[in-house]
């Protein structure tokens, strides 16, 4: 494979638009830029995520989650173009049901934190769900253009990192950060 760049930058978005994959320029803060910025910033924390030395069987599904986000960002920048599949979402379903498969069930929300690998995993759900917000805004605008199966692997994506947070936070003894409802505490005081 050859070079695909050789210079950076071409100023041709100095105009405020951007180029997508068909040749089309449209504006750097259309719905269909704002989800791949949004694909793209999920994807960066990710890569913070695995910098922070976490287990080996979470860094290759994380490392698999990447992938698979960078081919999302491609699909939405070739409009038509489907690179995800059901497989890519039963993938995300085989590793969530188990990572959970060892966890405690759950009795209290949990708050974002117990360590720094899980408080980034939470963030990176956050995201997650903000990236799956603005694809389904895109998809309401130009539903022929974006796959279905994007959608439904965002989703479990987030749950995904939902239940690798639990794990993280659970590394070398650690604990999960349960949420203290106001109302519960002053009814046993």
């Amino acid at each position: 494979m050859g070079y695909r760049l050789s210079k950076i930058y071409t100023r041709t978005g100095d105009d405020g638009t951007t180029g997508l994959g068909d040749g089309r320029r449209v504006p750097k803060d259309s719905v269909r830029i704002e989800t791949i910025g949004c694909i793209d910033e999920l994807n960066s924390l990710m890569g913070m995520l695995i910098a922070q030395e976490v287990p080996e069987n979470i860094n290759g599904i994380l490392t698999g989650v990447q992938h698979n986000l960078f081919d999302l960002g491609g699909e939405l920048a070739m409009p038509g173009y489907q690179a995800l599949t059901g497989e890519s979402v039963t993938r995300l379903e085989e590793q969530l049901d188990h990572l959970n498969a060892d966890l405690p069930p759950l009795q209290e929300f949990i708050l974002p934190g117990g360590s720094p690998q899980a408080a980034t995993c939470h963030y990176a759900r956050a995201l997650c769900r903000r990236a799956e917000r603005r694809l389904l805004h895109l998809s309401r605008q130009e539903a022929e253009e974006v796959n279905e199966q994007a959608l439904k692997y965002l989703n479990r994506l987030s749950d995904l990192l939902f239940v690798t947070a639990r794990h993280l936070a659970r590394l070398d003894g650690g604990n999960e950060v349960y949420w203290k409802n106001p109302r519960r505490e002053q009814s046993h005081q």
